[in-house]
């Protein structure tokens, strides 16, 4: 069953978070995930939820996702995104 990543960033430096996403892609994809939204444009449709930047990535399933989470390799980057922005993220899975 996939496992769905949602995430609503809050970018405060934009600048060092490039170096984020370049070094975690590779990981993402390590592990079977694929980003779906990186970022578009979004509108919201009911409630009170007003994200700032929507990420959603897809993993073949929780195990995946849990595997790329506390990789050595997603482990070494995530610190430049929490100095580098504010994120409520949730993994949800899916049918």
């Amino acid at each position: 069953m996939p496992a769905y990543v949602i995430v609503d960033t809050k970018l405060k430096n934009p600048e060092p978070y490039e170096e984020y996403k370049a070094k975690a892609a590779p990981a993402v994809a390590k592990y079977g995930g694929r980003y779906l939204v990186r970022g578009g444009s979004h509108s919201v449709i009911e409630g009170a939820w007003n994200p700032t930047r929507v990420v959603v990535l897809e993993f073949p399933s929780r195990a995946d996702f849990d595997k790329f989470y506390n990789s050595p390799e997603y482990q070494s980057v995530i610190g430049i995104r929490h100095a580098n922005a504010d994120t409520d993220m949730v993994v949800v899975e899916g049918v």
